[in-house]
């Protein structure tokens, strides 16, 4: 008891390290989700839209990559940024820099997949439409992702909620450096190895509310999104 007053009371009381870390945490989570955003929402609503031969061996091989395994993306971004690697030059290991590169490859597919699945039926219900008036393949690309924001904001949030959870990857291309790259999934590793309870326990709340605050905000634009479908009919 002693132990999770203490954690509420280093939330609570602002404490620096604490939410030092939970900073770091959401700036290199939001950054690996924006940049993974920026190439996998137009891929992914392009991929719904085109025709192609191996299209759907694409689809398949995104959707099997949302498995992928956090340390073997890990290892394969050490071995890239190492200096005996081919980008070990650009001195980017152990910085968090590393980390964003890390987490965008593990939610690029997730994005990808998810936002794909929610572009196929719109282009599906406008494409007679669309082909009608001649529309061109950036008015297309356009007007779907505005109308499918919904649900692609959903795809984001959920590709945010899986970087930030992650341990793996990150402690590998990180180095859980004190003050530079150590984010909250690896100081709760640590301080539960050390003993320091109260703060992993601290994180381990914040981390929590941060997951159930996600959720709650998957589930309302779910619900606006198909108050959104209804109004269009």
């Amino acid at each position: 008891m002693d132990i999770f007053t203490t954690a509420l009371s280093l939330i609570t009381s602002a404490d620096a390290t604490l939410w030092g870390i939970v900073g770091l945490s959401f700036k290199i989570s939001g950054a690996a989700t924006l940049l993974a955003a920026l190439l996998a929402v137009p891929l992914g609503a392009a991929l719904a839209m085109g025709r192609f031969w191996g299209r759907r061996g694409i689809l398949a091989l995104s959707t099997a990559l949302m498995a992928l395994p956090p340390v073997v993306v890990g290892l394969a971004i050490y071995l890239l940024l190492s200096r005996a690697g081919p980008l070990g030059h650009w001195g980017l290991l152990f910085t968090p820099s590393a980390m964003i590169i890390a987490q965008t490859v593990l939610i690029f597919p997730i994005i990808l997949a998810l936002t794909t699945e929610a572009v196929t039926p719109l282009e599906q219900s406008y494409r007679p439409l669309l082909d009608s008036v001649d529309a061109g393949w950036v008015f297309r690309l356009k007007t779907l992702i505005i109308d499918a924001r919904f649900a692609i904001f959903t795809a984001l949030l959920a590709g945010f909620g899986r970087a930030i959870a992650e341990v793996g990857a990150v402690i590998i291309v990180g180095g859980n450096i004190a003050g530079l790259t150590r984010v909250m999934t690896t100081t709760i590793a640590l301080e539960t190895s050390k003993g320091n309870l109260e703060l992993a326990l601290a994180l381990g709340i914040v981390l929590i509310l941060m997951a159930l605050a996600v959720n709650a905000i998957i589930h309302l634009l779910k619900s606006a999104g198909e108050k959104n479908q209804r109004a269009q009919r």
